[in-house]
């Protein structure tokens, strides 16, 4: 990080963006003394440019964001932190600033996106009509149906369209993750998995 360079202003942009599902969750800017603090406290530190003054993001709010990877880009002139929050990112109490515009979900946040309403329906179950919240209350069903949407999607692998197969892996990936969230576990433990073997 000492190659960084900052600007006239003595400023960087840092992206941050949660370490687990790739959501950007803000863009801000640090001095020098910000990037030492993140560094050195291993939690983002920001320059506020309306306040002039550094902020120790969540000091107030409660919502820190741990840094778990800093990263620079090609031209040593943004900086891109990976954390892990601890609530929204956005002082308007939304989990990213980003929240407007054209907001329709794209493809990579299908599985963030369901990994929090299979966690909503297992810390709060809602009273009825919830299937996610059928299947965590019987844990042996959960594995169950993990190994017949399997099948299915071995079938459809050799018998069906294109269509038919990605409608059935997307059947396997939900009740695999409801399987893994049972189990206090989320989809990020099987990609670290996948990456410790990489190695």
């Amino acid at each position: 990080m000492d190659e960084i360079t900052f600007d006239d202003r003595g400023l960087v942009p840092c992206v941050v963006q949660d370490w687990r599902t790739g959501e950007v969750l803000t863009v801000a800017y640090m001095n020098e003394e910000a990037l030492a603090r993140t560094r050195a406290s291993g939690e983002t530190w920001f320059w506020s440019r309306s306040r002039q003054e550094l902020w120790h993001k969540g000091e107030t709010s409660g919502n820190v964001q741990r840094v778990r990877e800093l990263r620079y880009d090609c031209d040593n002139d943004a900086v891109l932190a990976l954390v892990e929050p601890a609530g929204p990112a956005c002082h308007t109490g939304e989990r990213t600033c980003f929240h407007n515009g054209d907001t329709s979900p794209v493809a990579y946040e299908a599985l963030p996106v369901l990994e929090r309403t299979i966690a909503e329906r297992r810390d709060a179950p809602p009273a009825s009509g919830s299937y996610t919240a059928e299947l965590l209350a019987d844990p042996p069903r959960i594995g169950a149906k993990v190994e017949e949407e399997a099948e299915e999607v071995a079938r459809a692998a050799r018998e069906e369209s294109d269509e038919r197969l990605a409608s059935e892996a997307a059947d396997v990936l939900y009740h695999l993750s409801v399987l893994l969230a049972s189990r206090g576990l989320s989809l990020a433990d099987a990609f670290e998995e996948l990456n410790a073997r990489r190695r």
